[in-house]
């Protein structure tokens, strides 16, 4: 699947999941409801992957991101005021460390669902 047909699909369970939770809930029912929705349409996803975060050769630390989604695209869950610099900079990190291409965040706080779309 490539990554445009892959981010496609992600987008509509995330509006599935918008429209069935509504906004307004902390992020892990999101996340849950996700990972649900993605097995339920045939997509293989990771929950809560870790990545070694390396210093020097050495392990220093790992990264956390929400969800990957067929090893090719991160996914992280939101529900901030909007999306941000910090939050844009953390996607960024997370593609750098796990060496994926595309990152999604998504935003659940707001009536309408947000998205923005990484390529590292």
């Amino acid at each position: 699947m490539s990554d445009e047909e892959l981010t496609y699909a992600i987008i509509g369970s995330a509006m599935r999941v918008h429209r069935e939770l509504g906004s307004g809930l902390r992020e892990k029912p999101y996340e849950n409801a996700l990972v649900f929705d993605f097995k339920e349409i045939g997509l293989r996803c990771i929950q809560q992957p870790a990545y070694p975060i390396l210093y020097h050769g050495h392990v220093v630390g790992e990264c956390v991101p929400d969800i990957t989604v067929e090893n090719q695209v991160v996914v992280e869950i939101k529900a901030v005021e909007c999306i941000g610099e910090n939050e844009s900079a953390q996607m960024l990190n997370y593609l750098r460390i796990s060496r994926l291409k595309v990152g999604l965040i998504l935003n659940f706080r707001n009536a309408k669902l947000e998205m923005k779309r990484h390529v590292y």
